[in-house]
């Protein structure tokens, strides 16, 4: 895995969602913040630029000079705590932002020739706050920037940009989507619950909020929630599956998360196999019920 820094550019006034705290705006119960963090979670430093509150995971804090600068001026700000050969920029409002974005913007920003790469919007728009820059080049263009306008306080993004070599990445519909009004929070809180999506949204939400972090497979959990369903009795289903998560917690104690996966699936294997000789036993009743039955009146005789 590529190094890297983080530099996330949580201030501004949002004068569009009337002054509101977008940071911490919740899509999907979690904060926008947060979901921009856990897209970059493998980052050697992330630096947040903006106003101090509670994270999911640790980040290193500065505040713009001035405070309402302007990105460029919250991008100096960030680039001063850095060390990394390469910096990630993004904005705190990236809902659908996955770390396969980022991995292919540290890819092409890493190829010959390139000074940094950044995301394209689905009608062909830059978007220098989904991108990937060399510090070196970066550096360099910043201060050139505040020596010729004597501060990088309410500059323009595209002067930027405008005088780096960036490769171009079309990262699909989702990368780049910001969140500035409501109308947007209100369309990214819809898209998370659409039927293709809303079971790995809330998946990690749960993960998140419970502090887990274990890959599973959600498929293996539903079939057994199915089986147990079915084969046993209705509410068998949420009971199985915490039990399946319980013994899967003893066999894995102190395993790390590969390990814990596993503990998972053999668990939730061993309930499906149960669950489906109740369903075998429930189905043969009647047959067995069918057939001889002991004598009553040799009943505890003792006679064979």
């Amino acid at each position: 895995m590529t190094a890297y820094d983080v530099i996330v550019l949580a201030g501004g006034a949002a004068k569009r969602l009337g002054g509101a705290d977008k940071p911490g705006v919740r899509v999907g119960g979690r904060a926008l913040l947060d979901r921009v963090l856990a897209a970059c979670d493998d980052a050697a430093l992330t630096v947040v630029v903006g106003g101090r509150r509670a994270t999911a995971r640790p980040v290193a804090w500065t505040r713009e000079v001035p405070e309402g600068g302007g990105p460029l001026a919250a991008l100096g700000a960030g680039l001063r705590l850095t060390t990394a050969e390469r910096v990630l920029v993004l904005s705190a409002d990236l809902p659908f932002l996955v770390p396969g974005t980022v991995d292919a913007l540290l890819g092409a920003a890493g190829q010959p020739g390139w000074e940094g790469a950044l995301c394209v919007d689905p009608e062909g728009r830059d978007q220098p706050l989904v991108a990937v820059y060399r510090a070196e080049p970066l550096r360099r263009e910043l201060a050139l920037l505040a020596t010729e306008y004597g501060g990088l306080a309410g500059l323009p993004l595209r002067l930027l940009t405008a005088e780096l070599d960036l490769a171009r990445v079309d990262a699909g519909p989702d990368a780049a989507f910001d969140c500035d009004t409501w109308d947007d929070i209100a369309a990214a809180r819809a898209r998370i619950r659409e039927h293709g999506a809303v079971l790995d949204e809330w998946i990690t939400s749960v993960k998140n909020e419970l502090g887990i972090e274990l890959d599973v497979d959600t498929g293996v959990l539903l079939d057994l929630a199915r089986d147990a369903a079915h084969g046993v009795a209705r509410p068998a289903a949420p009971l199985t599956t915490f039990l399946v998560g319980y013994a899967a917690a003893r066999a894995s104690a102190g395993a790390g998360p590969d390990e814990a996966a596993a503990a998972v699936a053999e668990a939730a294997r061993r309930a499906t196999a149960l669950a489906l000789r109740w369903e075998a036993e429930a189905s043969t009743g009647s047959d067995e019920a069918g057939g001889a039955k002991p004598d009553a009146g040799r009943e505890g005789t003792g006679t064979p």
